[in-house]
């Protein structure tokens, strides 16, 4: 429904052809951009492409880290233990149809992490991603992203506030849509994908 009102003016236009050449010349720009970026792009460099730009990102601040060290300490041992799949951490780049992300987090369930390889640069989309927010990223995290992680099907998101020590889990409905999200603040949040693990809530913000 969202979708066929953002096409119906281009749809009802006179010029329909035109404007599909138009958006078919601006995709073809975008992804030579794209090639550009990857050929650009050095495991040094933290960076991610967004709607055809390159968003480079700052080194992060000691808590953020902290709450990563933590999650990553908690969540590798049960993955690896029951082989469920692989975890990303930070900078494995996950190809969606447009964008390309670099998660906090992210998680690949077994059908899909049994094709990776040693020398893999770039992704499929993930199962479940954990972002952790800062003032440079919040905007997207809530954003884009959110909105590109619920369109290609990400089955489960976590939204960290390391300012609030919160955690907003939002799980994907039959629609393909995201639910309204569960803070937790406290207690224990129980991953979705992830089934059989709890995590209490405080034990990530030391």
């Amino acid at each position: 429904m969202k979708l066929s009102r953002i096409l119906s003016p281009i749809k009802n236009s006179p010029n329909l052809r035109s404007l599909i050449d138009e958006l078919e010349v601006m995709w073809q720009k975008e992804q030579d951009k794209r090639l550009d970026f990857y050929n650009w792009l050095t495991p040094d460099k933290k960076a991610e492409f967004i709607g055809g730009e390159i968003i480079v990102h700052s080194p992060v601040v000691k808590k953020h880290n902290v709450i990563t060290k933590e999650l990553l300490k908690i969540l590798d041992p049960f993955i690896i233990s029951r082989d469920l799949g692989f975890l990303g951490v930070e900078k494995i780049m996950c190809r969606f149809d447009r964008n390309d992300y670099e998660p906090d987090l992210c998680f690949f369930k077994k059908e899909k992490s049994v094709t990776f390889l040693d020398d893999q640069t770039i992704f499929p989309i993930p199962d479940f991603i954990v972002e952790i927010l800062s003032p440079s990223t919040e905007a997207r995290d809530r954003g884009i992203k959110k909105e590109d992680y619920q369109l290609n099907g990400v089955q489960e998101y976590w939204i960290i506030d390391p300012d609030i020590d919160t955690i907003e889990q939002y799980l994907i409905n039959e629609d393909g849509e995201y639910n309204e999200p569960i803070f937790f603040e406290k207690g224990f949040i129980e991953c979705s994908v992830l089934l059989g693990l709890k995590i209490d809530v405080k034990s990530i913000f030391q």
